[in-house]
């Protein structure tokens, strides 16, 4: 068959199965199944496919069709404008987590500390976006903290970051930066166990549990964070968080009793309350 025939059977398929976007997915499994950028695609029609190339088109259609989202299918993520390797050690980046960052970029920073880090989306990027900082990123999946290893060398900053298997700041080996990040950044697990079946199956399906649920209290890990943070920030230094957008008031409140200041509760570009900016106060 040739790629343009096998392009509207793909189509076809996807959208019998009630899949939104089929021409889109269409193009992005195709090109991954193909080895092939996908705005060639057009061009390329009358390519005629390899046995092989079928059999991959074929098992990447199905997983679409049984919901899989695209992203685990070809196993990486665009974010932040670049690709991030994913696989199911990881949270599947998506649009939400940018707000973190562009709240981030507003003040430059030389040292950053992410805590569970997974992909390393977060920390990974800012890494990009500013040319001279350093990171610590921890993680509690040794299976993520490679996920997070393998983007750092795609994106050319490994000799810029340490990665450390923790529970969050709990490694000894931070103990030399204590009071010495201006930044701490992290998208923590906040749904509650009982929540997780209201979740997008796309969601509840496919992303690690561990990095969706802390258990029975969805605000477990804020406290956690806002309880550790203080001690490896340096004076004015700021932390900010990812939360569920019905999160604000209550990690808002907790922060403020750990002793911040400056609190914020900001919206993602869909209006929806997302992440928590703070700072350590001067002295």
């Amino acid at each position: 068959m040739i790629l343009r025939d096998v392009f509207a059977k793909t189509v076809a398929d996807l959208k019998a199965h009630n899949i939104e976007g089929a021409e889109r997915d269409a193009r992005a499994l195709l090109a991954h199944a193909i080895d092939l950028p996908a705005d060639r695609l057009t061009m390329e029609g009358d390519k005629v496919l390899t046995k092989e190339d079928l059999w991959r088109v074929s098992e990447s259609v199905s997983r679409r069709c049984q919901g899989e989202p695209v992203a685990r299918i070809i196993g990486q993520r665009l974010f932040w404008g670049r690709y991030f390797t994913i696989t199911p050690d990881v949270l599947d980046p998506r649009g939400d987590t940018e707000s973190l960052i562009e709240q981030a970029l507003h003040k430059p920073a030389d040292m950053i500390l992410d805590l569970g880090t997974g992909s390393g989306c977060i920390g990974l990027t800012l890494l990009c976006e500013w040319s001279k900082a350093q990171l610590v990123a921890t993680d509690i999946s040794p299976p993520a903290l490679s996920v997070a290893q393998e983007n750092a060398e795609r994106l050319g900053v490994t000799s810029r970051v340490t990665f450390l298997h923790a529970d969050w700041a709990s490694h000894p080996d931070l103990h030399q930066y204590k009071g010495g990040f201006d930044l701490i950044v992290s998208n923590p697990p906040y749904i509650a166990d009982h929540e997780l079946a209201t979740l997008e199956r796309d969601v509840r399906a496919f992303d690690p549990l561990i990095a969706l649920s802390p258990g029975q209290n969805a605000l477990a890990a804020y406290e956690i964070i806002a309880a550790q943070a203080k001690d490896f920030l340096v004076p004015k230094g700021r932390l900010i968080v990812e939360i569920g957008h019905r999160l604000g008031d209550a990690v808002q409140n907790i922060f403020s009793s750990h002793g911040y200041d400056e609190i914020s509760v900001l919206k993602d570009f869909e209006q929806n309350d997302r992440v928590v900016a703070c700072h350590k106060p001067p002295s």
